[in-house]
């Protein structure tokens, strides 16, 4: 039963936060824009609009469809008992769930592909082979800053790799942590599809991404599309904050806004580097994500450097 309370505790605050993060990475934009913008909520009232419309389907599509929005949203919400948030501790960790994290968020990936394809429109057939070949590369980067927080947390538990009952200080391990911090940010960017790799606000589908990908979807079936997005950007914030913030005051309290502080910053820079960047050319994006291997390859060397 404590298991239990646990989760749907765990659930409740990854389901209220967000959102809320989105909507300050717009309304940070909006800002930079000279506008006022939406409020920080708008999201949670698309959301409720959206769940409250129907969807409508192609006869063209099979089952696959249907299910991809269900199964990314189901995806992230498991995902998500993984991540420690601030003062709690993640409801799901063992030796190992690193592998079931990659293993899940590949699933996802994998039907929301199929789900693309499924349509037979070759504008969402063109996202969805876009989507596999720069996930191949964020991977490569993902797995290697993995490896390399393994190796300072002596575990492959990532609520161990990540939190702060290790040796793990940027006193102590500054350049490897710095090195991460700089990779996992462009995975961050890579795998929620910001600027620089792709533009959640763009309508033009001949430069998109993961949005052409789901140009089919509507009502309750984009909502699902909508929160999966949400949450797996909470996700990837809550892996880096502590990578960034790697120690705790003991005052639970003040640990808590320490971490919803570090959180609401880094939406804040992502919202800036959004509204100081360009999204780069498609043919440019591999050479970024391999700047991002790069970084996590050398922050290995340099873990493994200093023994």
């Amino acid at each position: 039963m404590i298991m239990i309370l646990s989760i749907l505790c765990h659930w409740l605050i990854v389901l209220l936060l967000a959102p809320f993060f989105i909507g300050v990475i717009a309304k940070v934009k909006a800002f930079f824009s000279g506008k006022v913008g939406p409020s920080v909520f708008q999201p949670f009232f698309d959301l409720i609009k959206l769940f409250n419309k129907g969807a409508v389907y192609s006869k063209t599509t099979t089952w696959i469809f249907r299910a991809a929005p269900m199964v990314l949203l189901a995806s992230v919400l498991i995902l998500s008992l993984e991540i420690p948030l601030g003062v709690f501790k993640a409801p799901v960790q063992f030796s190992g769930d690193i592998f079931f994290l990659a293993y899940l968020l590949a699933l996802a990936r994998f039907f929301m592909i199929a789900a693309a394809l499924d349509t037979g429109f070759s504008m969402e057939g063109m996202g969805a082979s876009r989507e596999a070949f720069f996930s191949c590369l964020s991977e490569l980067a993902l797995f290697m800053n993995f490896i390399t927080l393994a190796l300072l947390a002596h575990s492959l538990s990532l609520s161990h790799m990540i939190g702060a009952d290790i040796p793990m200080s940027w006193s102590h391990v500054g350049p490897a942590l710095l090195l991460i911090v700089a990779s996992f940010f462009i995975v961050l960017l890579t795998e929620n599809y910001r600027i620089p790799i792709d533009d959640p606000d763009t309508h033009l589908e001949l430069t998109m991404i993961h949005e052409v990908m789901v140009l089919d979807h509507s009502g309750v079936d984009l909502a699902y599309v909508s929160y999966a997005s949400a949450i797996k950007f909470l996700i990837f914030s809550g892996i880096l904050v502590p990578i960034i913030i790697p120690f705790r005051t003991g005052d639970l309290v003040m640990d808590m806004l320490i971490f919803l502080g570090g959180m609401l910053g880094l939406a804040v820079c992502v919202g800036i580097v959004e509204s100081s960047m360009a999204r780069l050319r498609l043919n440019r994006v591999r050479n970024f994500l391999l700047i991002a291997f790069a970084l996590a390859f050398f922050g290995f060397i340099v873990t493994m450097w200093r023994g």
